[in-house]
C-alpha cells in the first residue's frame, strides 16, 4: 500500500469564465485508496480536453467540496484494489477515465483498472498523456461505430474527418491510415494543414469554406464514412457526402437543427460516440477499453503510430491550467496541450 500523506490537486468550487483567477485553486486533497477493481495512480502527466472546458463552463452552481476535472493521464500504478488482476504496484499506464469520479489534476487518483491501459514504453508521461481519450474516442467511432474493420478488411474505403487537427482527428487520421483507408482531412490554416499531411492525411479541405465543392473537386463524388470531431455545422454537407448505406458519427452534442430527410433516402446511419458511456453506464464490456488502449501502445511501440502532443506546460496547477483552457476555448490548438509534474 501507499505511504504518502499528501495529494497535490488542481481544483474548483464554483464554475467560472477561465480569465477570472479563481477558475481553478491549487489545494491538497486525502490520498485515496483504492478498493474492488480500481488502481491507484501517481499521476505524472495530464492532457486537457474540450470536454474540460464544457464540464468548467460558467453556470450557478457552486460546490460544497473541491471538484477536480481531467481525464487524461499517464501515471504509475501505487496500489490496486483486491479485485484488481491487471496492473501491479510500479507498472506505468495511460487513461482517460470516467466523467463520474474526480478526475487526473491530482497526484493520486483512482481508476478501474479495465478502462486503463499499459503505457507505451517508447513515450514519456507526457506524450501518452496526450493520447487516452482521444485514442479511445477515435477508435471507438471508426472500428465500433462505424464497423470499419481495424486491421485492413476496408482497405481502399475512403474517410472524411471533419476537425483533422483536433486531437481526435489527430489519432483518427493514423489509426485510419493503418486500416488502409484514404483519409479526408479538414483543416482550415496553414498550420493545420501541414499537421494533419504529416499525420497521414491523403487530401485535405477547409470546413471554412464548401466541403462539398471541395471533396467533389478532389474526385469522391459520396465518401464510405464521415467523422464529425468538431461541430455539427457540417451536418448538411455530411448529408449531401456520405455515399448510400454509409455511416456518419459524431461526438459533438448540438442543439442545431439535424435534418434527416436525407438520411432516410440514402439509408444511411447516424452513430453517436462518447467515450466515458461504458464506465458511466458499467457496461459488460469495459474491458475493451483496456484492450485498445494496450493495443494502441503496441502500434506506437512499433513506430506505426506517433503522439499528438503539440505543448507541454509545467508545473500540473491552477495557473497552467487556466492556460490550457484558455488555449482550448480560443479554437486554435492543434494536437494536445499536456500539463506534466506537480
Amino acid at each position: 500500500m501507499q505511504h504518502v500523506t499528501t495529494n497535490k490537486a488542481v481544483a474548483l468550487t464554483r464554475y467560472l469564465p477561465v480569465s477570472e483567477p479563481d477558475a481553478f485553486f491549487d489545494v491538497e486533497l486525502p490520498v485515496p485508496a483504492p478498493a474492488g477493481q480500481d488502481i491507484l495512480v501517481e499521476i505524472k502527466a495530464v492532457a486537457v480536453n474540450p470536454v474540460d472546458t464544457k464540464v468548467r463552463a460558467p453556470k450557478d452552481k457552486v460546490e460544497d467540496t473541491p471538484r477536480v476535472l481531467g481525464w487524461d493521464a499517464s501515471g504509475i500504478v501505487t496500489a490496486v484494489g483486491p479485485d484488481a488482476t491487471l496492473f501491479k504496484p510500479g507498472d506505468a499506464v495511460y487513461y482517460a477515465g470516467d466523467i463520474t469520479r474526480p478526475g487526473s489534476n491530482q497526484q493520486y487518483q483512482l481508476a478501474d483498472e479495465r478502462i486503463v491501459g499499459r503505457k507505451p514504453e517508447s513515450l514519456s508521461h507526457a506524450e501518452a498523456a496526450a493520447l487516452p481519450l482521444t485514442t479511445i474516442t477515435a477508435y471507438e467511432a471508426m472500428f465500433d461505430r462505424l464497423a470499419i474493420d481495424r486491421d485492413g478488411a476496408d482497405a481502399g474505403q475512403s474517410i472524411l474527418l471533419i476537425g483533422g487537427a483536433g486531437g481526435v482527428g489527430s489519432i483518427a487520421i493514423q489509426l485510419a491510415k493503418r486500416a488502409g483507408l484514404t483519409v479526408i482531412a479538414s483543416a482550415s490554416r496553414p498550420e493545420t494543414i501541414a499537421w494533419v499531411k504529416a499525420l497521414g492525411a491523403d487530401h485535405t479541405v477547409s470546413h471554412r469554406e464548401d466541403m462539398v465543392a471541395q471533396t467533389r473537386a478532389l474526385g469522391f463524388h459520396h465518401v464510405d464514412h464521415i467523422a464529425i470531431f468538431n461541430d455539427m455545422r457540417h451536418w448538411n454537407a455530411a448529408v449531401e457526402l456520405i455515399r448510400p448505406q454509409g455511416g456518419i458519427v459524431t461526438i459533438d452534442d448540438t442543439g442545431l437543427p439535424m435534418p434527416m430527410a436525407g438520411m432516410k433516402t440514402k439509408a444511411a446511419a447516424l452513430h453517436w460516440e462518447f467515450m466515458f458511456a461504458r464506465a458511466m453506464h458499467q457496461t459488460p464490456d469495459m474491458i475493451e477499453q483496456h484492450k485498445l488502449l494496450s493495443f494502441v501502445a503496441d502500434e506506437i511501440d512499433a513506430g506505426r503510430i506517433r503522439t499528438t502532443l503539440s505543448e507541454v506546460l509545467s508545473p500540473i496547477n491552477a495557473e497552467n491550467l487556466r492556460k490550457a483552457h484558455a488555449a482550448i476555448e480560443a479554437g486554435t490548438a492543434k494536437g494536445k496541450i499536456v500539463l506534466e509534474g506537480f
